[in-house]
């Protein structure tokens, strides 16, 4: 009921976003007179906003064709190299360069495209080779490919590494961190020749006892099956997982739209007046970020419910109770994986100290492995996208792995 009420929704508010995108073109009109006076510019920048904020959504692309690298123009091309029935290795691939670091970024699970990254591998992509989980969305996965869970996800992790090879650096934005900090340790236990030579961490809920944030305080006053009552959906007839038991991620982006809805509100209320100011600059750099903000998948039931239970709720990983497929996942195990933690200094989804507790927990990793930055300034968004990503953390991130490179 809950997802046909809103599909319903959406579809009043796609016809209704196309009317006032066609309205506000026909207002801003070079030709229309009252493009240039009266009301008229005023009531095309709210029809133009208005559309914009309830257009549907589909799954982005990476947009990403080319590189500068040394001076040079190189072209890019992206590459499905692996491909399971939840998620994909996209590799991308630069005419005539080889040799460089190769590094696996691990896209959440968290409601949004692999796309959300897009910055991220952009800045990365000029000194690394670059490849990148993208994980499907749960609606358009059919019943017959069974189901996936945290434990899944992990093993997708460990395929993964092992299909790009020995030498591999690993790069985890937020919710990975658990996964990729479980498969490290499993495959250094294991002595896995794949195993990545570096692990960094940004904004990730290793343990999310440490400076709590609403995010954390939701998933521990209510009891788990509060989560599986009221926040699971089941797929309706016309997508391809028809009947998949999933959270869909309309309500994630509900969720964090709200935790943050005064921001949210004041920045359409910036882009209204650029676009009846005619900057169009500035208004058009609001719009691409909430058209990847906007643009929502659903995660299966399983893997919701697992995470919030052990990660969230039960704190297994910090607990040195957090096993996979029935094996206890041992931190002490990894001895040789140098382990970076970045945390935003006003995250307010993964408070300071959650990602940092991962190299606490690894006890036989020798200090010189172990990093631990704070991003002043930062907001969770903004350890990974953004000028300051680009400028002052991305620079960390390029220093640690070259320096464990070999």
């Amino acid at each position: 009921m809950l997802y046909n009420m809103y599909e319903m929704q959406r579809s009043v508010l796609a016809g209704a976003s196309a009317m006032a995108g066609w309205s506000a073109e026909l207002l801003q009109n070079p030709v229309n007179p009252f493009a240039y006076m009266g009301m008229g510019p005023i009531v095309a920048s709210a029809l133009d906003v208005f559309s914009h904020a309830s257009a549907p959504r589909g799954k982005p692309a990476f947009g990403i064709e080319t590189v500068e690298i040394d001076g040079e123009t190189v072209p890019v091309s992206v590459e499905i190299e692996a491909r399971l029935p939840f998620g994909q290795l996209k590799h991308f691939v630069k005419d005539g360069v080889s040799g460089q670091p190769k590094l696996l970024i691990v896209a959440p699970m968290s409601g949004h495209y692999a796309t959300l990254l897009r910055d991220t591998v952009a800045r990365m992509l000029p000194g690394h080779d670059v490849w990148i989980t993208d994980w499907r969305d749960a609606k358009t996965v059919p019943l017959a490919n069974g189901h996936f869970d945290l434990d899944d996800y992990i093993d997708y992790l460990i395929g993964f590494l092992e299909h790009i090879g020995p030498g591999a650096h690993m790069l985890a934005v937020c919710q990975p961190s658990v996964p990729c900090y479980a498969a490290a340790a499993l495959m250094s236990a294991s002595d896995h020749p794949d195993r990545p030579r570096t692990l960094t961490m940004m904004g990730g809920p290793i343990d999310t006892r440490e400076a709590p944030t609403s995010v954390n305080t939701l998933a521990t006053q209510r009891a788990h099956t509060w989560f599986e009552q009221n926040v699971i959906a089941t797929v309706p007839l016309y997508y391809q997982g028809a009947g998949r038991r999933v959270y869909p991620g309309f309500l994630q982006l509900a969720g964090f739209m709200s935790m943050n809805l005064g921001n949210h509100m004041i920045t359409h209320w910036e882009m209204f007046k650029h676009l009846v100011e005619g900057d169009g600059d500035s208004a058009d750099a609001t719009k691409k970020f909430y058209e990847e903000y906007r643009s929502t998948c659903d995660m299966t039931a399983e893997f919701y419910l697992q995470t919030v239970d052990v990660v969230f709720q039960r704190h297994l990983l910090p607990r040195g109770k957090f096993q996979h497929r029935g094996k206890l996942i041992d931190p002490s195990a990894i001895t040789d994986i140098a382990m970076l933690a970045i945390e935003g200094e006003r995250d307010d989804i993964s408070g300071l100290g959650q990602t940092e507790a991962a190299l606490k927990l690894s006890s036989k990793l020798p200090k010189k492995k172990k990093k631990y930055h704070i991003a002043e300034e930062v907001g969770h968004y903004g350890i990974f996208h953004g000028r300051k990503w680009r400028e002052r953390i991305a620079p960390v991130v390029e220093d640690w792995i070259a320096t464990h490179d070999a």
